[in-house]
């Protein structure tokens, strides 16, 4: 499982709004220049976690961002997946060798393991994380 750099961006995102909506709405260019990403790329990631009902915005010159949920209802999970579409294990080796045992033992290996991983990510709460 990788998990990309939006996946990180909106994770940072997402944990400064919550830290910091306490003085009012969050405004994308602290997050931008807190941590050094582009503001255009920013408010893309930004778009996606509104769409996800993670965050909430208000537009105009006394706008920003707060979260749409208390941060023990949001997950690690869904805030990665918001950006990043579903986490899926992709290991198809049956379909290459689909007699092979090997293959198989694998593949059940590996869905294991995933498995595990996407549950940890859900069980932790941004609340967890703060």
């Amino acid at each position: 499982m990788k998990l990309s750099s939006t996946a990180a961006y909106s994770l940072l995102a997402t944990a400064y709004v919550a830290k910091n909506q306490h003085k009012g709405l969050v405004v994308s260019d602290d997050i931008a220049s807190r941590y050094k990403i582009a503001l255009e790329y920013l408010l893309k990631v930004m778009q996606l976690l509104v769409k996800a009902n993670i965050l909430r915005s208000k537009r105009g010159p006394r706008g920003g961002f707060s979260l749409a949920r208390k941060p023990n209802k949001i997950t690690m999970l869904e805030i990665i997946e918001a950006v990043q579409g579903p986490l899926t294990s992709d290991m198809l080796l049956r379909e290459h060798a689909p007699r092979e045992k090997f293959a198989a033992n694998a593949e059940k290996a590996s869905k294991k393991a995933f498995n595990n991983a996407r549950s940890t990510l859900k069980a932790v709460t941004l609340a967890n994380l703060l």
